[in-house]
């Protein structure tokens, strides 16, 4: 009797692990499950885990001359922006490189990229509610542009308050018109004079971001975003090659091109600034830091010092938003403290 007591005992101490581990195997599928349903980039990854990027949706081109349907007017366009997002910020840099802050007035989305995508609050610092629209989400106004669209809702996204409709959602499209469409509205003659794809270095410009933008700043997310080892490995392997083939080109010229800064350095740059902050730890980028590079961590201060650049990044928005809103990758959303960055340091490169 006593042995049969401890055999009964034992199969139902047997049995009760194994419902405990369907319990929590049922538990953990609907976590991630949820998880995953809120975490909108994993609609852009592919059977074998890897991350596919989406073509920007309005491609709409506004002319100084209005030939394209869209004039370039003064407070007309409006522009909604993360803090947070790199191709956002490429648009604010060159916004305050040309001087047309008051020409292109802007919204600053909530740093927190939720279930229902972007939103609008005044209750973090920079944030700003939508006074153009009215609406509590950038869904919404993606929909009073066209009511049946389903796309990725992204930043930075222009808007035409005159015809109520998105103009243009791609952010190297958007610098491009800011370069040269809205001269008449820049504050000063030196602004309008800036030209950051100049005619002579077109080609030159045109081929480095054809390798910089699959590898360094698409790189990082594919690297981040996998859910492969193989898609992670050949992502970050293009990371740090890229990287590296930067490096060399910024031991002999002070920017991609020469002395002058130019549209691939507003490109490369809003990657750079999020680097050692964000993709290195976050997104598994962790070969290097920038800081180990001696060219590229010069060139990065080198940018950042020009005047209104720093204006333009906000690493409380960079931080919070990549560690919190990816519950997915950082399912406690727990955000480090550092590193310490160093981005006004001495650089010398003015020397080059």
């Amino acid at each position: 009797m006593k042995v049969n007591r401890v055999l009964f005992g034992r199969c139902r101490f047997i049995t009760l692990l194994k419902l405990f581990a369907v319990q929590q195997k049922h538990l953990y599928s609907t976590m991630s499950t949820t998880s995953d349903k809120k975490q909108s980039w994993l609609s852009s990854v592919d059977s074998k885990g890897a991350f596919q990027r989406k073509e920007s949706s309005f491609r709409h081109q506004i002319t100084a001359d209005g030939s394209s349907g869209f004039e370039a007017e003064a407070g007309r366009y409006h522009l909604y922006v993360s803090l947070a997002c790199p191709w956002a910020c490429r648009t604010l840099m060159v916004r305050a490189l040309k001087g047309l802050e008051d020409a292109i007035p802007l919204t600053v989305v909530d740093w927190f990229l939720g279930e229902k995508g972007w939103s609008f609050t005044d209750q973090k610092p920079k944030c700003t509610l939508d006074t153009v629209n009215g609406c509590n989400y950038l869904r919404e106004v993606y929909n009073l542009a066209d009511p049946d669209y389903s796309g990725n809702i992204t930043v930075p996204c222009l808007w035409d308050k005159q015809k109520k409709t998105v103009v243009n959602n791609e952010s190297s499209e958007i610098i491009r018109m800011f370069n040269t469409e809205f001269n008449t509205f820049c504050k000063t003659d030196d602004q309008k004079k800036l030209n950051f794809y100049p005619s002579n270095l077109r080609a030159e410009i045109d081929e480095l971001n054809s390798w910089i933008y699959p590898q360094i700043n698409n790189g990082v997310y594919r690297s981040g975003f996998a859910k492969s080892q193989e898609a992670y490995d050949v992502a970050v392997t293009d990371v740090f090659s890229g990287l590296e083939k930067v490096e060399d080109i910024l031991s002999k010229r002070r920017y991609l091109t020469g002395p002058c800064l130019t549209e691939a350095d507003v490109r490369l740059f809003t990657t750079l600034i999020r680097f050692d902050s964000v993709y290195h730890t976050h997104f598994k980028c962790n070969k290097k830091r920038m800081v180990d590079y001696k060219n590229l961590f010069g060139y990065i201060c080198d940018i950042y010092q020009i005047p209104g650049i720093a204006q333009t990044v906000d690493m409380d928005h960079i931080v919070n938003h990549y560690y919190q809103s990816h519950g997915a990758i950082n399912p406690y959303r727990i955000v480090p403290i550092g590193p310490d960055n160093g981005y006004n340091s001495p650089h010398n490169r003015d020397k080059m």
